[in-house]
């Protein structure tokens, strides 16, 4: 009867972890939306060109909102994979997902500062993208320590694990986003900010071709 209490109460403890995380989640994703404003005409005619000129001026934050979605959404499903395996938690484990959680409560902010400066009087500067660049590579390297974590048997955090190579591939997948967006960076910096943005669009092909069969 102890160890059934003592069980229950370990689950009853991750499974406040996830729904913690689960909230941060919400929280993050439907911050992104807030930060773009309904468009205004002042000082210009009333017609609806004048409102699909200012709607216009909305389009490079309506871009990095459907960047940062896609972003946050890939994430919390990661996680959602990820703890799906989780049977246990300790210290570390706890550190690691706030500090993920850190990551992503932080997207917000770095999106609204790469939409603001991707206009065109400011696209071609760097630091800005290189700030958004940063979150990303943050996430992605937290992701990578937190599979090599959970998937170390000597932590005894999970279990049930595909066999194969399922917690290999997990991690190379989790740091290719970063790596795609820090060979985009460099791009920006040595060739042109404008270009660079095109790289991310090799995101899905690139990913397509690290799959793991156990994982779907």
């Amino acid at each position: 009867m102890k160890n059934l209490h003592h069980h229950t109460k370990k689950e009853f403890q991750v499974e406040r972890l996830v729904l913690f995380s689960d909230a941060v989640f919400a929280i993050a994703i439907t911050l992104l939306i807030i930060d773009i404003k309904v468009p205004e005409i002042k000082g210009l005619p009333n017609t609806e060109h004048s409102f699909l000129e200012s709607l216009g001026l909305l389009m490079p934050q309506f871009f990095g909102f459907l960047l940062s979605f896609f972003f946050i959404s890939l994430y919390w499903f990661i996680h959602h994979k990820m703890f799906g395996y989780v049977i246990n938690y300790n210290g570390k484990l706890i550190w690691l997902n706030l500090l993920f959680l850190f990551s992503v409560i932080l997207m917000p902010f770095s999106t609204a500062v790469y939409s603001r400066y991707s206009t065109p009087e400011y696209i071609l500067l760097v630091i800005p993208y290189a700030v958004y660049v940063a979150n990303i590579c943050l996430s992605g390297v937290v992701i990578f320590l937190m599979w090599r974590f959970i998937g170390n048997p000597k932590n005894n955090v999970a279990e049930g694990f595909p066999g194969g190579n399922f917690l290999r591939i997990a991690q190379i997948r989790s740091l290719l986003l970063p790596l795609i967006f820090v060979v985009s960076l460099l791009v920006a910096i040595f060739i042109n900010p404008i270009i660079a943005r095109f790289v991310l669009f090799l995101i899905p092909v690139i990913m397509s071709f690290v799959k793991n069969k156990k994982e779907e």
